[in-house]
């Protein structure tokens, strides 16, 4: 057995424990239409503020979009990046894009969102997903390897990190978060006034 299939067997009981079960088929997961303070009172933004990982360098990996198109993560440094990690099969990630799709309307310019799709399935899922949703800010980034992932080692989704202009980690978000609530304005406030 591969290195990586032992990685998956691992991450897949992980994922179940956190409520994104990788095994599920696609329509099981339930999709919610509440809004975001809606949701919270529910109970389904139950994110966990992490800063275990201060400092650490921004991973060198490579994302790539359904067309083809590469983006290399260490290219990125100048501006202060949220690297959002998630699934079309995840109901709490599917929830945050549009919160995530505003952030990164409001912040153009001073903030970099990148949501990077965890499906192996890869463009096949996320591209129809994104025509249908109309994002104005979000662009469709696969890791199709999971790779990033690996590398965050929560075993959940959604993962969010966010990092400074000089590539290095401020803190990561495991779990579901309110993206429009006024404490991810607060979160943000330092690393966007550097």
């Amino acid at each position: 057995m591969s290195v990586r299939s032992l990685k998956v067997l691992m991450l897949v009981p992980a994922l179940a424990v956190a409520g994104c079960d990788r095994q599920a088929p696609s329509d099981s997961q339930p999709q919610s239409s509440a809004a975001p303070t809606e949701s919270a009172a529910k109970g389904e933004f139950n994110g966990t503020l992490d800063i275990a990982n201060r400092g650490k360098d921004m991973p060198d990996f490579t994302v790539t979009d359904p067309s083809g198109k590469s983006l290399k993560l260490h290219d990125l440094k100048g501006t202060p990046v949220l690297v959002n990690l998630w699934a079309t099969w995840c109901g709490p990630c599917v929830l945050e894009m549009p919160m995530l799709d505003k952030l990164a309307a409001d912040n153009a310019g001073k903030l970099r969102v990148l949501t990077v799709s965890q499906d192996i399935e890869g463009g096949a899922k996320v591209a129809p997903f994104y025509a249908e949703k109309k994002f104005a800010k979000l662009e469709p980034w696969l890791d199709t390897e999971n790779n990033l992932g690996f590398f965050y080692e929560t075993g959940m989704l959604p993962t969010t990190v966010l990092y400074d202009a000089q590539g290095k980690e401020v803190w990561r978000m495991i779990g579901a978060h309110d993206w429009s609530g006024p404490r991810t304005a607060a979160m943000l406030a330092e690393t966007l006034e550097k």
